[in-house]
């Protein structure tokens, strides 16, 4: 089970100055595109189950230098706080891109991750699959009192989102932190009630 804290910041400029006060705890940036697949019939949204496949660079537009592909399960998100079910492995970035151009490949891939998908979601392989699409992010990760927040850049083709992401055991207490940060910075935001996968395929700005 995966517990993270999100917060989505209200504009591009509440991303900015996040940015600038966290510039001395900054460990990495990360430069993600995600895709997703499911049926034409959305099989596997319906029984609210993501899979996807995540291109990971440290530039952009440089090749991505591996992916990871990841199963999530039986989402929730309230107050801020977020629950899943979540399986992931890292697979072959060149395999992963063929399987973006023709998803029927994802039966050839040999994943332990869609071995379940096939046993727990009732699919004898992926030939009726598609590629749903998806969006780039760019993500910063800052070390932080103690906790590990990555500050998201999300670019959607309808338009750009902004959140912060903590994953922590201790939801409530980590949450209160950021957000009397946050607040105590004039840093504008609110709990995100959205998945990006969610804003995705509502096809429009939370």
């Amino acid at each position: 089970m995966e517990v993270e804290v999100k917060l989505r910041l209200l504009t591009a400029a509440a991303h900015l100055r996040l940015a600038t006060l966290l510039a001395p705890f900054h460990l990495k940036t990360l430069h993600q595109r995600n895709l997703f697949f499911d049926t034409p019939q959305n099989d596997l949204s319906l029984r609210r189950a993501v899979l996807r496949l995540r291109f990971l660079g440290n530039n952009t537009p440089s090749p991505p230098t591996s992916c990871i592909l990841s199963l999530k399960a039986k989402p929730t998100l309230a107050n801020g706080i977020s629950r899943v079910e979540e399986d992931e492995e890292e697979i072959d970035a060149g395999l992963a891109k063929e399987c973006v151009d023709s998803p029927c490949k994802l039966s050839d891939l040999g994943s332990r991750v869609l071995n379940r998908v096939r046993e727990e979601y009732g699919f004898k392989d992926f030939s009726g699959f598609v590629c749903l699409g998806g969006f780039e992010n760019v993500r910063n990760v800052y070390e932080w009192r103690g906790v590990k927040l990555e500050v998201d850049e999300t670019k959607f083709d309808f338009g750009n989102c902004y959140e912060v992401e903590c994953e922590t055991e201790e939801p409530e207490r980590v949450k209160s932190m950021i957000a009397e940060f946050l607040s105590e910075n004039n840093v504008e935001f609110k709990d995100s009630d959205m998945t990006k996968f969610a804003v995705f395929r509502s096809g429009k700005l939370p």
